[in-house]
């Protein structure tokens, strides 16, 4: 049995996050004592695990949430309902990546049309393209005037 900071140590999460999880009901202590230290058993280890686990690919709570329940009942639950969720959140990162590339793309062309010259930024292309509303509307379209 482990008390919450060697689980914390252990699985390389802090005692915080540890408590969170705990909170959201992702975890739990298998006992406790009388005051109050939360103690943890190997298989309580394996759940904090997976879960730190699927938090670092970038699952959200409710996403761990039905995971786990899966997790318990395995025998209730198809491979498709894991993929499912899976595939949701391939689609969130996606986007994001979108999002992301979009964003790569107009600060690019930002820095191009800049002389980035050690004059004062009165005629800065870039502070110009953020401060016209008309270019505001074409950066976010990846085109700047």
């Amino acid at each position: 049995m482990l008390k919450i900071s060697e689980l914390a140590a252990k699985i390389g999460l802090s005692t915080h996050t540890l408590r969170f999880y705990e909170k959201h009901g992702l975890i739990h202590a298998s006992d406790r004592s009388e005051a109050g230290y939360r103690y943890y058993n190997h298989a309580d280890v394996r759940r904090a695990e997976f879960v730190k686990t699927a938090r670092n690919i970038g699952f959200s709570l409710q996403d761990i949430s039905q995971l786990l329940s899966i997790r318990v009942d395995k025998h209730s639950h198809s491979c498709q309902d894991v993929t499912d969720i899976t595939q949701h959140k391939l689609n969130e990162v996606n986007t994001k990546l979108a999002e992301l590339q979009s964003m790569q793309q107009t600060l690019q062309i930002l820095l191009d049309s800049c002389c980035g010259g050690p004059e004062n930024a009165t005629h800065c292309s870039i502070m110009e393209a953020l401060e016209e509303s008309e270019d505001r509307n074409q950066l976010v379209a990846g085109n700047v005037k």
